[in-house]
């Protein structure tokens, strides 16, 4: 038993060690002048730039904004919500059986894994200190969050709340993104393999996608490069993504496709019924996502800023209205009104109006949410139709959604609502349009790419491929994987 567990045991050693090391090296909660943690974050200082020290010679934390840092905190949780609870109970609802548990479950884990890679490597690869000035991906400067600091604002990331707590919001994306690719990879994968290809995955796709787009640096990159534009290179291209649509879905969605093409189709696919096995969890999880993604939107402004309120309306009317059309939609085609379809038209709203939400009117919002579900709706009713066994739907509802709303944040946009924004096509600026496209695809390369040569690789060194046997992927992947039952009756 010792044996068998022994390669468990060491790697609870080398991640204990490793965060035990990160923590005794991060500043203390005094910080002087010299500190690299003054380099990064902000401080009080005369009109000179002469820093204010106390009389020990310490640095001033320059000043919280209360009503930011309490929302900012509320919409962490709300983000984190989405992936434990919403997804989890959404994926493993439209799952089978069988396979409940071991979708819920990867899910699940996801949310630790990621937490523990995002603090010892991966919020200073999306976030830090850009590698060399060319807006492609950070340092390690703030691996084991050295230098985030939880009493003093970033220089340049939410600059009324402490860096830490914009540091932990981040990592509630970061978590939700590997997860939502549970859905192409849903009943027949190794659990051990996914557990890998999440922390790969995270580092070589979400990671680079979120620094592209979303990083800021201080003057010259801190010093570090004459010159840098202070941004991503998408995002210094024009690429306007408020709270995750290309960063996000675009990433997972199409990551998804591929992991299902080379996955392979399941042992019956198109002959045997695979219905959702209970579409009251499908509704719950749906409920619970929209819930949550309040946060993910209106906390996006990084503030309790007026942008934040826009983001909240036009959230929920796009919801609204994807709901509605998708509904519709499945009704003129079947005959029937399909809950399922409801739900699912409810993630699509959510997830097309993400990159638009901090930039668009409520009317326009409105429009969002139909292109959303008719472009998923055809999206999904294509993929049957090639036979592409995206178990749960990842590329057409997050994939192509949120390239939908990449787009339409070009079309849509209005910088009246934020001021950082632009105007789209629509109000005047066609060049927007562009920008975002620009944005979108890059994203939509890079992931399929990477996501192919991870799975390629990983189904070469692993003993007997990622993927189940034919004997447990019959049985199911509960018993097989985890050897437990979602339902037990006797």
């Amino acid at each position: 038993m010792f044996r068998k567990n022994l390669t468990i045991f060491m790697l609870v050693g080398i991640l204990t060690t490793i965060t035990v090391t990160s923590t005794y090296l991060m500043s203390a909660s005094a910080y002087k002048p010299g500190d690299s943690a003054a380099k990064y974050n902000c401080f009080m200082a005369d009109a000179n730039g002469t820093n204010n020290l106390t009389a020990e010679g310490d640095l001033i934390p320059c000043e919280f904004d209360t009503g930011d840092h309490a929302w900012m905190l509320t919409s962490s949780a709300l983000v984190l919500v989405m992936t434990p609870a919403g997804l989890a109970i959404f994926y493993a609802g439209l799952s089978r059986q069988k396979n409940a548990v071991n979708t819920l479950h990867m899910v699940f884990l996801t949310t630790g894994l990621v937490a523990v890679q995002f603090a010892l490597w991966g919020y200073s690869l999306a976030f830090g200190p850009d590698a060399g000035g060319y807006g492609f991906i950070g340092t390690l400067d703030w691996a084991g969050l050295n230098d985030v600091v939880h009493d003093a604002p970033s220089l340049v990331y939410a600059t009324t709340i402490p860096h830490g707590t914009f540091m932990v919001f981040q990592m509630m994306f970061a978590i939700i993104t590997p997860a939502l690719i549970v859905a192409s990879v849903a009943e027949r994968m190794k659990f051990s393999a996914f557990i890998i290809f999440v922390i790969l995955w995270s580092t070589f796709v979400y990671d680079f996608a979120a620094h592209w787009t979303w990083s800021i640096s201080a003057t010259d990159n801190y010093g570090m490069n004459a010159g840098y534009s202070g941004f991503g290179w998408t995002g210094a291209f024009g690429s306007l993504d408020f709270a995750g649509g290309t960063v996000i879905h675009i990433t997972s969605g199409w990551a998804g496709l591929v992991v299902a093409l080379m996955l392979g189709r399941r042992i019956g696919y198109g002959k045997i019924p695979m219905e959702p096995h209970n579409i009251t969890l499908v509704v719950l999880g749906a409920a619970l996502l929209w819930f949550g993604w309040f946060g993910f939107n209106a906390g996006s402004a990084g503030a309790a800023a007026t942008n934040a309120s826009s983001a909240f309306v036009a959230t929920q009317i796009a919801t609204g209205m994807a709901v509605v059309t998708w509904s519709l939609l499945s009704w003129a085609h079947t005959g029937r009104a399909s809950t399922v379809g409801a739900a699912s038209g409810a993630v699509a709203g959510l997830v097309a109006i993400t990159p638009a939400a901090g930039f668009v009117s409520p009317m326009s919002s409105i429009v969002i949410g139909i292109i959303a579900s008719v472009a998923c709706y055809a999206a999904v009713m294509f993929k049957n139709s090639r036979k592409w066994d995206d178990a749960l739907d990842t590329w057409g509802v997050h994939g192509i959604g949120g390239l939908a709303g990449a787009l339409c944040t070009g079309l849509f946009a209005e910088k009246r609502f934020t001021s950082w924004g632009d105007d789209g096509l629509v109000f005047g600026n066609p060049a927007q349009l562009y920008e975002n496209a620009v944005g979108a695809f890059a994203a939509i390369a890079w992931a399929m790419g990477i996501t192919a040569i991870i799975i390629k690789v990983m189904d070469k060194v692993w003993p007997g491929g990622i993927r189940v046997t034919p004997k447990e992927e019959e049985i199911g992947l509960d018993l097989t994987q985890h050897g437990e039952r979602a339902y037990v009756s006797e």
